[in-house]
């Protein structure tokens, strides 16, 4: 599923009423949808041993969230699973609603 471009989306009387253009609606779906893929990678990295040659110890495992939470920022800044998108319309719609 494409972004939709920022661009071509007028802000709606409601939007401009409350303050909230595109690019901030944007912005929270994004951190949204970061928190979802970071909730959704976390169980990944449960069983992972940080001991041996290259692991990271003590210090890896406390700063394993961080990691996880880096990641999940990268892959939505990469294009994400288009779940932005998604939530990005119906907060949307939900504006207009309102209005």
């Amino acid at each position: 599923m494409d972004a939709l471009p920022i661009a071509s989306l007028a802000p709606t009387d409601a939007a401009a009423k409350r303050g909230q253009s595109p690019e901030k609606i944007r912005e929270t779906a994004e951190a949204f949808e970061a928190s979802f893929l970071s909730q959704m990678l976390k169980p990944m990295f449960e069983g992972l041993q940080t001991d041996g040659p290259f692991g990271g110890g003590e210090g890896e495992s406390t700063w394993r969230s961080f990691l996880i939470d880096a990641m999940a920022k990268q892959a939505v800044k990469a294009g994400g699973i288009g779940m932005a998108d998604t939530v990005m319309s119906e907060m949307l719609k939900m504006q207009e609603q309102a209005a």
